[in-house]
């Protein structure tokens, strides 16, 4: 085989069109589960603890590295978005550009009036800063909101069909994942309030503020998504709710180890309900010997 002839395979292996790209992630991301869904969690969650204790063996660069936060979040997050993908029109992307632009928003005005989370100050750069707000902002917030509106799904069943049966559930869902998320980064030092807080440092004014945006975040997505799409999705993709596992092994560690046992049985509640969805078979608590690289079969020229 000629160099040119390699190279030809090369390019014609790479997905072309939409059409292709979907069975691709999708043969990816389920070739790697392990690594995404437990290994990544584990590594984050001693690099991060690591970092906020200044431990000798994390060298002084990869210290609350801002693109290795950005990276760890988008790959984590990468079964949740892939398992969505095709059920995305134009409706829903629109949807998710109106979200994208209330996270940088309420996040703004809650850095600059205090209002609604209550004063706060980011201790660490989460990848680059505009207006004293993360640009990567919407990579951490959308997924979470997603995750509980997933998980949520599954676990309603056939109640699911009810607009106010969903908004019911995952609204305080999305603030109870904060209960989990918050106190972690005051511990790591993330951000910090200015007056402090009754719940491991986090002000009670916080959590009013995450039920705002709760409602905005679910009412938005919930008038966006093609809740049918989604139904099939769910049950025919095993790794939709990876996400949510790695939030679980992720912020229920870091947790742990600061001691902020309410979060930790807080975490272990949103494991098990994805357990009880039936979302993450145990079985897959094993490493793969290597990363899993699909190749594309254009079906249309097969003999």
């Amino acid at each position: 085989m000629t160099e040119a002839d390699g190279l030809a395979d090369a390019v014609a292996g790479v997905p072309k069109n939409r059409r292709e790209v979907e069975p691709w992630l999708d043969a990816l991301v389920n070739g790697n589960r392990f690594t995404i869904a437990v290994f990544f969690p584990l590594v984050g969650a001693l690099m991060l603890v690591g970092s906020a204790e200044g431990w000798a063996v994390i060298p002084e660069p990869l210290r609350f590295n801002p693109p290795f936060l950005v990276f760890g979040t988008i790959v984590m997050a990468a079964p949740m978005l892939v398992g969505v993908l095709p059920t995305l029109g134009r409706r829903a992307l629109g949807g998710l550009g109106l979200l994208t632009a209330y996270t940088y928003l309420i996040e703004y005005v809650g850095v600059t009036t205090g209002w609604p989370y209550g004063f706060f100050e980011y201790g660490v750069s989460l990848g680059p800063m505009i207006g004293g707000i993360p640009a990567a902002l919407p990579v951490f917030f959308i997924p979470l909101v997603l995750n509980a509106y997933l998980l949520c799904l599954l676990l309603l069943g056939d109640r699911a069909a009810s607009r106010l049966a969903r908004l019911a559930v995952v609204i305080p869902a999305v603030v109870t994942m904060d209960l989990v998320l918050d106190p972690a980064a005051v511990s790591l030092g993330f951000w910090a309030y200015d007056a402090g807080g009754v719940f491991y440092g986090v002000p009670l004014s916080n959590f009013a503020g995450w039920v705002l945006s709760a409602i905005v975040a679910v009412g938005v997505l919930d008038l966006s998504l093609d809740q049918s799409g989604l139904f099939d999705r769910l049950h025919r993709c095993k790794f939709m709710l990876d996400d949510m596992v790695s939030f679980v092994i992720l912020w229920g560690a870091i947790n742990a180890w600061f001691g902020n046992w309410l979060p930790v049985a807080v975490a272990v509640a949103f494991g098990l309900g994805v357990l009880r969805a039936k979302q993450f078979d145990v079985g897959l608590l094993r490493p793969s010997t290597g990363v899993y690289l699909p190749r594309v079969v254009d079906t249309d020229h097969e003999p």
